[in-house]
């Protein structure tokens, strides 16, 4: 078994990782340090820095939700002047509040919840934090903390719908292959504090939201669902989108979206005048972090695209098409080079037989199998797939390796990738041959990061 650990508790630095490994020697240890730079351009106490504004006349109120919350929060506390009154609440996921520094006060609270299905906790923790801003004035601010995962940590059902409601919603909405803009728009307008309406209820305050992207195109409206910026869809397309994919919701509901009675703040509205959104990390910028790395290792790198969506499968055979190209042609780009690529794709659940056990694994692990399918035992092609928040779907690892050889070790192993792939069961096809790697949480995210390196 080879599963690569990075961590020694329950949180990964990348710090942690070696400098950059020699690619030729040690394919995977260079594939990895390309992980960890990029999750180390993407951590807040680094990007945060410069987007602060400076302390009101008034009070200054902390918000926030996403899986990198706890580590923003620390960020801000870390570099707010220690003689400015600071105060709040932000909502992570469980297990991502990253150690305390011993001369760091707590000055913000923080909580934990459910990610990707919401659960009580998140939604006690949108009960308050929307309680929290109410009664501010124009000199008061409001620092809100947003990063991926939001939308699920961040959760207060519109009129009509219960948690249990927004559960099955959530759910089927993971499994039915729908992009995270989709997704997020349903989300919204289901929502009594997301789509911008987060931000009306700090009105009169000013309203400056710190930012990490996870999403294709940086949009801070899809972004945790956009809880303080104003949203430019509405009831139509959340109900075209509920449709497509076939997923039922209650009766009082569907006439409410039918009449357009659960309606967004949009651009333009006054409410959102003089408010202010900065972006402090994205996956572009860990993207060219690792790239950067890398070319200084002496090696050619090719940021395919930040922005790339689809079927995870489907992309893995996309990259794998270049890479053979580049392995047996050095076309179009000559080897040695390692390939880049960040973005959100998908999963869609297959159908399986009554009584077959669920598969394991995430959006990375997928994307994996596809890619070691279409290779064929490539030679000289070596991969890494991972979310840079530590976490492949649901599972404790952030992604998988990919080898020359993975396909025959899985065979060897009584593992047949094409098997694997019918029951979306990337984790234990990759945890049978040592491929898995697991760094804990990162307290960040920029979403996918893959690497793929022709030799």
């Amino acid at each position: 078994m080879r599963d690569i650990t990075v961590h020694s508790d329950s949180t990964f630095s990348p710090d942690s990782v070696p400098a950059i490994a020699d690619f030729r020697a040690d394919p995977r240890g260079f594939l990895l340090s390309l992980y960890a730079q990029a999750v180390r351009r993407a951590q807040p106490l680094h990007t945060l820095k410069d987007c602060l504004p400076q302390p009101p006349r008034g009070r200054t109120v902390v918000i926030g939700a996403g899986k990198a919350g706890a580590a923003m929060a620390q960020a801000v506390e870390a570099l707010w002047p220690a003689d400015a009154a600071l105060s709040g609440l932000v909502v992570t996921r469980y297990g991502h509040i990253p150690p305390r520094p011993e001369h760091l006060a707590e000055r913000i609270e923080v909580v934990e919840a459910a990610h990707p299905v919401p659960d009580a906790a998140g939604m006690a923790a949108a009960e308050r934090i929307l309680a929290l801003v109410q009664g501010l004035t124009a000199d008061d601010l409001v620092l809100c903390l947003i990063s991926g995962g939001g939308s699920s940590l961040l959760t207060l059902p519109a009129e009509g719908l219960t948690l249990e409601d927004k559960q099955n919603i959530n759910r089927a909405l993971l499994e039915s292959g729908a992009s995270i803009s989709e997704m997020n728009c349903v989300r919204k307008h289901l929502s009594r504090i997301k789509g911008g309406r987060l931000a009306v209820a700090c009105a009169p305050a000013q309203v400056v939201t710190l930012t990490i992207s996870d999403v294709p195109g940086d949009d801070p409206a899809i972004i945790a669902s956009g809880p303080t910026v104003p949203d430019a869809t509405s009831c139509a397309d959340a109900l075209a989108i509920l449709r497509r994919y076939a997923i039922s919701v209650p009766d009082a509901v569907l006439a409410q979206l039918e009449a357009g009675a659960l309606e967004t703040p949009k651009p333009g509205d006054s409410r959102f005048a003089g408010h202010q959104v900065h972006m402090i990390a994205t996956p572009q910028q860990s993207l060219e972090a690792a790239a950067l790395a890398a070319r200084a290792a002496g090696i050619n790198a090719y940021i395919l695209s930040d922005e790339i969506e689809g079927e995870s499968r489907e992309v893995g055979k996309v990259h794998a098409a270049l890479a053979r190209a580049v392995a047996q042609h050095g076309e179009p780009f000559a080897k040695p080079c390692v390939l880049l690529s960040g973005g959100e794709t998908t999963v869609t659940i297959r159908p399986r037989p009554a009584h077959t056990p669920k598969g394991r694994g995430g959006r990375a692990g997928e994307f994996c199998m596809g890619l070691a399918q279409a290779l064929q035992g490539q030679g000289d092609v070596w991969a890494l797939a991972a979310d840079t928040d530590g976490i492949d779907g649901v599972e404790d690892n952030a992604g998988a390796f990919v080898t020359p050889d993975t396909l025959a070790r899985a065979e060897t192993a009584g593992r047949k990738v094409a098997d694997a792939l019918d029951r979306n069961d990337a984790y234990s096809y990759f945890e049978a041959i040592g491929d898995l790697l697991v760094t804990g949480p990162t307290n960040t995210n920029v979403n996918d990061f893959r690497a793929v390196l022709v030799l």
